[in-house]
């Protein structure tokens, strides 16, 4: 490569990850939040319009779109999938609605062909958050190909990394395609072709669209070799996952105190970016604190809880978005417990936190 930014191995990415993931127009971003915030302008949201999104996520699924002034319509999850669903949409769309934000959560797709049917219906648009979800399928099609703006993340976290921060934003429509090296490079665009390259300079500045001000949101070359090499990984290490997911699922099958996110049917790939469950032990007068609580003091294993709902946190309501009508996210978050969960634990490991999980409950029940 002649440059560690913006050169042949961004090229390179960019075209593999395409074709992995059969979308079009792929660029490689700083981060998966960079992605969305490229969504809001592309969109051109403005102060009022209203964005559908589900509040069990983590906060940078809307952010950008508050900073352009949008108000945030908080969707409720499926108890059994713990993802946002056309039924749990269709109640909160109004003349407002701008667009649709769902994440396919923990690294299972939401039922799509429904949202898609419900978005076409009223001329709203799609934006797939598939930062969890990179390589699952929904009847026979990978995440990001169903809506009108894929954004993918390769946060340290997430099932694929480039060196612990990155992304890559897909945009269906050519035309907007079109704006998004402007846009996410400093409004940098080509002169057509001309007679003397330096004049009248070796660049333009444009500002496209209209109104946003373009922003710095480049990988770089070596965070882009390193995503074609991971890339090529992908398919081994979401195996991997699944083998591992399924394996402690059917260790804890006569713990019926644990309900873990249900898969639809066959048609659903889930890749497991992250492994929660539900824990209900009510019969015995315990709650997920007790086990989290004896399983760290007691095994040294650090379950956490994830995604306190958006709407409870200072932040969303000094904004004024912490009303909302989400029980299911609500029960879910205060019930939920979320196992340590890596591709690289070994299977002795892996077994020692399976077993203290079995033991810990043992002694829950009394």
């Amino acid at each position: 490569t002649d440059s560690f930014t913006q050169d042949v191995q961004k090229e390179k990415f960019e075209k593999e990850f395409s074709e992995y993931t059969d979308n079009p127009n792929c660029f490689a971003v700083s981060s998966c939040t960079s992605a969305l915030e490229l969504t809001a302008a592309l969109m051109n949201i403005q102060k009022g319009d209203e964005i559908i999104a589900p509040a069990h996520t983590f906060c940078a699924t809307v952010m950008p779109y508050l900073r352009f002034g949008a108000i945030i319509k908080w969707a409720d999850i499926d108890m059994d999938t713990r993802v946002i669903s056309a039924e749990t949409i269709r109640p909160l769309i109004t003349p407002k609605t701008k667009a649709i934000v769902l994440v396919h959560l923990y690294g299972l797709m939401c039922d799509m062909d429904p949202i898609m049917e419900l978005a076409r219906e009223h001329g709203i648009k799609v934006v797939e958050d598939n930062a969890q979800s990179l390589g699952a399928t929904y009847k026979g099609k990978k995440c990001g190909t169903f809506g009108d703006y894929a954004c993918y993340s390769f946060h340290t976290q997430k099932n694929i990394t480039t060196l612990g921060e990155g992304g890559i934003l897909s945009v269906k429509n050519d035309d907007e395609a079109k704006r998004v090296s402007g846009l996410m490079h400093n409004g940098l665009a080509l002169y057509p072709q001309r007679e003397e390259y330096w004049i009248p300079a070796m660049s333009d500045v444009q500002l496209d669209p209209k109104g946003v001000i373009p922003y710095n949101f480049c990988l770089s070359e070596p965070q882009c070799f390193l995503g074609r090499k991971v890339l090529k990984r992908i398919e081994n290490l979401n195996q991997t996952r699944i083998e591992r997911a399924e394996y402690l699922k059917t260790e804890l099958k006569d713990y019926p105190e644990l309900v873990f996110q249900k898969i639809p049917s066959d048609e659903y790939k889930h890749v497991y970016h992250l492994l929660p469950a539900m824990f209900d032990g009510s019969k015995f007068g315990k709650n997920r604190d007790d086990l989290i609580r004896l399983l760290f003091n007691e095994y040294g294993i650090q379950a956490i809880v994830q995604y306190y709902p958006l709407y409870r946190y200072p932040l969303f309501k000094d904004l004024g978005l912490g009303e909302a009508n989400c029980p299911n996210t609500d029960n879910y978050f205060d019930n939920m417990i979320s196992f340590p969960f890596y591709v690289w634990a070994s299977k002795e490991e892996f077994d020692y936190e399976i077993n203290s999980i079995k033991e810990a409950i043992d002694r829950l029940r009394g």
